[in-house]
């Protein structure tokens, strides 16, 4: 199997790879073409985890694992050079079905955004959440401005929001992820991506015309409103939603999604070069609790509808 192509040397130049990954990820590349039993097991992964279509990419990775170790290769990097060679059957399902190069070059910006947490957590170059990939190489999560969405359905009890918008359990939904690409959340990026999303996925339009969008995160537990100020980017995105639920949590295990690697230190360990660095960083140490929560968005086609 060749790994090395120039759909690989494409996808590490568009999405911007550093020269040193770059050299990592090609001497990796280069060492599964150059080891017969390393090439082959490689491929019967590939074959069996994308074909019909990608599926399962928790158990896949699972598989490659042991490759890494009787190998020596670094796990997150091997990772991430399946991933890119896999981009290129994506693209050719992209081609098939007629969506564009733009929305498949923004969608797999998500291997970049990845790569560069890896780094700055693990500081590895390559992937530490391999297995979230499956709906991306399924077809099934695009990325459309600032979020990415999934086509899913409401899987909570019946909801009526401030409006008297019920939703209702089985509706079809947009669930949607907010990537690390570092673009503020501003009232006008966040209404662009519900725009794009609105006309793109049309067959989730209700009958009265409304888009509905869920999302669960650590972002948006309302216990924020206390410690972020109220102009903050932050406390708008929290503002957009209809709240079905906020929880406290006894861990904050997303830390390193604010602190990089020093999230998996004491919080005393924590910097303070930003503000929201400062407030998580002060809101733990005095015995505050973060959460998580999900809320609900109706979307008329060009507003929020509260």
């Amino acid at each position: 199997m060749i790994i090395l192509n120039e759909h690989f040397k494409e996808v590490e130049k568009k999405l911007g790879f550093p020269a040193e990954a770059v050299a990592v990820f090609e001497k990796c590349a280069e060492k599964i073409e150059k080891s017969k039993s390393l090439n082959k097991k490689f491929e019967a992964i590939f074959n069996e985890f994308l074909f019909p279509e990608a599926h399962d990419f928790g158990k896949c990775f699972d598989k490659i694992k042991p490759l890494s170790i009787i190998y020596g290769i670094k796990e997150y990097t091997l990772d991430m050079v399946f991933l890119i060679r896999a981009t290129e059957l994506m693209h050719d399902k992209y081609k098939e079905r007629g969506l564009s190069e733009d929305l498949f070059w923004n969608t797999i910006m998500d291997l970049k955004y990845k790569y560069d947490e890896c780094v700055k957590c693990k500081e590895v170059h390559g992937t530490f959440v391999a297995g979230w990939n499956t709906e991306f190489f399924a077809l099934r999560r695009f990325c459309l401005g600032r979020y990415q969405f999934d086509m899913t359905t409401y899987g909570g009890e019946d909801f009526t929001t401030s409006a008297g918008i019920t939703i209702k359990k089985g509706d079809k939904t947009l669930g949607f992820h907010i990537p690390s690409s570092g673009i503020p959340l501003t009232d006008e990026v966040r209404l662009d991506s519900f725009r794009q999303a609105y006309e793109f996925f049309t067959d989730y339009r209700r009958e009265d015309g409304l888009m509905i969008f869920e999302c669960g995160s650590w972002l948006i537990y309302e216990g924020y409103k206390d410690i972020l100020p109220e102009n903050s980017n932050t406390i708008k995105f929290i503002n957009d939603f209809e709240i079905v639920s906020s929880e406290p949590k006894d861990k904050f295990d997303d830390a390193w999604r604010i602190f990089d690697k020093y999230g998996y230190k004491s919080p005393k360990h924590w910097p303070e070069d930003t503000s929201m660095r400062r407030a998580f960083k002060q809101l733990v140490l005095s015995g505050g609790k973060t959460g998580h929560g999900h809320g609900i968005i109706v979307f008329d086609g060009k507003n929020i509808v509260r």
